[in-house]
């Protein structure tokens, strides 16, 4: 009796190895990635076997198909590798809170943090803090949020322009 398809792997992709490689010739890469030529399938699968690896199909959109000879499984923890760097941070927003009384030097702190969030892909939401009757003092504020953004060395484009909200203002900024 065969095993009910639920209990499979989730995720494997569709690669091709050793028998299951179509194509009557391909391009063989060897495991220490030297160019080897073009061969004939059964013949790179018997250099595969002599050498305990398996025969892998990298690319199959070429004319003989590119294979290279190596380990399956750390082929696969390879491509997994290369697709967790590729995927972008979505939706993340990363927070930084600057006060009207900030210093110069906190400023500038708080800056390396935005470039650093910013290098890293992620939305940063700048808050400028308002206390009491500063929250009238819609001019200065404007001036703070302007004196931050030019102290960011990374460059950035605001997503979402400065508004009110009841604690001050705030602003979405990301990376350009």
């Amino acid at each position: 009796m065969s095993m009910p398809q639920r209990f499979q792997k989730r995720y494997e992709p569709k690669v091709r190895k050793n028998h299951q490689i179509r194509a009557p010739r391909v391009r063989v890469i060897d495991n220490k990635g030297k160019n080897l030529g073009i061969m004939d399938t059964t013949a790179a699968i018997k250099l595969a076997q002599e050498t305990e690896l398996d025969l892998i199909e990298v690319t199959s959109k070429t004319d003989p198909p590119i294979t290279r000879i190596m380990e399956y499984g750390k082929y696969l923890y390879q491509q997994g590798k290369k697709q967790k760097k590729t995927k972008q941070i979505f939706g993340e927003v990363k927070g930084v809170r600057i006060g009207m009384t900030t210093s110069e030097h906190d400023m500038r702190v708080k800056a390396k943090m935005v470039d650093k969030f910013l290098k890293k892909g992620y939305k940063v939401r700048v808050e400028l803090i308002m206390k009491g009757r500063e929250k009238a003092l819609s001019k200065l504020a404007d001036k703070k949020i302007e004196e931050f953004l030019n102290t960011l060395e990374h460059g950035y484009s605001v997503e979402q322009e400065p508004k009110r909200h009841p604690k001050g203002m705030q602003l979405v900024v990301t990376s350009q």
